[in-house]
């Protein structure tokens, strides 16, 4: 009793270490002690687990042993070797081993009443068929996420005529075989459960085929729900408290996130669970006025910026992908020092994962305070004297509010055309992750800075030095 007492207090433990240190994750100034007390928690988890004494099973620790430090020295290098620019398919892959660990538990179940025959219970098989379907979709979901963030897979490759109907075919399938297998029992209907298996990692495919642009952010977090999902589950099957819980909590903060990706992306929930958005967009915004590229020197930038009264930095992808955050920060520090008002302008699916361009940001060590959400950045925008667009495309194109034609027609976007200036620090002329053409390049108030974000900084900082 002592013993059992133990266990479920170091379960009661690991679960408000859980709870807090998400809690604590809202914060960038807490985030990092967050993330190490839900890392304590989930080791005081582990070690409960394996000492639950299970009866008539065999208990073969060095196996296990050998799996943590496996695991856990991938894990160990991953986090120094992945760039910031690779952290969208890192937190891909995350979700899709998640899924994979919560089929292969309900698939240890299947075999179980294969080998011996005897089936569980309709509501055990409920669990074991659900944690197979939103696991599978979960990893090989995730695996086509990563293959589309590490441009392994192209978006249009692979997408079928009508392919969110063939999405709902094959979710209306999976439910008719479900509902089978629950019919006729686990024990008589095992081929059909294993035909299951195959079909919800095929959906898993087929879901993240059609989708891309602009909407990864959306779909990486709505994967992440899933994994939580599928472990939450695996844990009813084996009535283990911490899985449940903590499956509880990433899949609740998974779906809350993936509600306000939708919002910010002017999408349904539904239309995303059926997979029917974002597939390779085609056509798209066109250019206003005569398309006439204005052009501004590192000198004449340099000089609006430090003789204004605010500036507002809107960070992108670019930025991440030049690992330009820190020269960024030190115009900011220039600026601040000669009495100028520096915000930066967050959207909520700028980048590739949600909170891609605030983890840059404090990367940099830019105060919290200074990043602004959608509405307090539009707010900042219509009185800021310049507004600098750093590797940021989508988020900032017009045409979501203008061209309904445009594939991201309603889409709400950082409005800076609002703001006095405009600089944008692009690369080229290419159009960004959605596919489409901007015509804020051709806006009036708009002056193009062509370059590597970094190195153009970097310039434009020791511009700002000689004022």
């Amino acid at each position: 009793m002592i013993f059992q007492f133990v266990i479920n207090l170091a379960y009661l433990l690991g679960a408000l270490a859980f709870i807090i240190g998400l809690r604590r994750l809202s914060s960038p100034d807490t985030a990092r002690n967050g993330n190490l007390l839900a890392g304590a928690g989930m080791i005081l988890a582990i070690i409960a687990a394996i000492a639950m004494p299970l009866p008539g099973a065999h208990n073969n620790y060095l196996w296990i042993v050998l799996a943590l430090a496996l695991g856990g020295t991938i894990g160990i290098i991953a986090s120094y070797r992945v760039q910031m620019t690779a952290m969208p398919q890192m937190v891909s892959i995350f979700n899709g081993l998640g899924g994979a660990c919560a089929v292969v538990l309900a698939g240890s179940e299947l075999f179980n009443t294969h080998s011996t025959g005897v089936a569980p219970d309709t509501g055990s098989t409920t669990n074991i068929l659900f944690t197979l379907l939103v696991g599978g979709i979960t990893f090989t979901g995730s695996v086509l996420a990563f293959a589309k963030l590490q441009d392994l897979l192209g978006d249009n490759k692979f997408v079928l005529p009508k392919h969110s109907i063939v999405n709902i075919v094959l979710l209306i399938v999976l439910i008719a075989l479900g509902a089978y297998v629950l019919m006729t029992g686990l024990e008589q209907s095992m081929t059909v459960a294993v035909i299951f298996l195959i079909l919800a990692l095929v959906y898993g495919m087929s879901f993240v085929i059609p989708i891309g642009g602009a909407d990864m952010p959306v779909v990486i977090s709505l994967l992440n729900s899933f994994s939580g999902i599928s472990a939450a589950m695996a844990g009813l099957i084996y009535d283990n408290r911490i899985m449940i819980v903590g499956g509880i909590l990433v899949g609740a903060s998974g779906t809350i996130l993936t509600l306000l990706m939708c919002k910010a992306m002017n999408r349904s929930l539904l239309n995303v669970l059926v997979g029917g958005f974002g597939g390779g967009a085609s056509g798209g915004a066109k250019g206003t006025g005569d398309n006439v590229v204005k052009e501004i020197s590192l000198n004449d930038a340099a000089i609006q910026l430090f003789y204004s009264q605010s500036v507002v930095f809107v960070p992108g992808y670019g930025l991440a992908v030049a690992q330009a955050q820190k020269v960024c920060k030190e115009v900011d520090d220039l600026l601040s020092a000669n009495g100028v008002d520096v915000k930066y302008a967050i959207h909520p699916v700028a980048g590739r994962m949600p909170g891609h361009m605030n983890v840059l940001l404090a990367e940099a060590d830019v105060p919290y305070p200074k990043l602004l959400d959608l509405d307090d950045a539009n707010n900042a925008l219509s009185s800021a004297d310049v507004a600098v667009i750093v590797g940021a495309n989508d988020v900032v194109n017009p045409a979501a509010e203008d061209d309904p034609g445009s594939p991201i027609y309603g889409m709400p976007v950082l409005k800076v055309w609002n703001a006095k200036h405009i600089i944008v620090l692009k690369r080229s002329m290419r159009s960004g992750y959605a596919g489409i053409e901007n015509p804020l390049f051709f806006h009036e108030k708009n002056k193009m800075l062509f370059g590597d974000a970094k190195d153009t900084l970097s310039k434009l900082a020791a511009e700002v030095k000689t004022l």
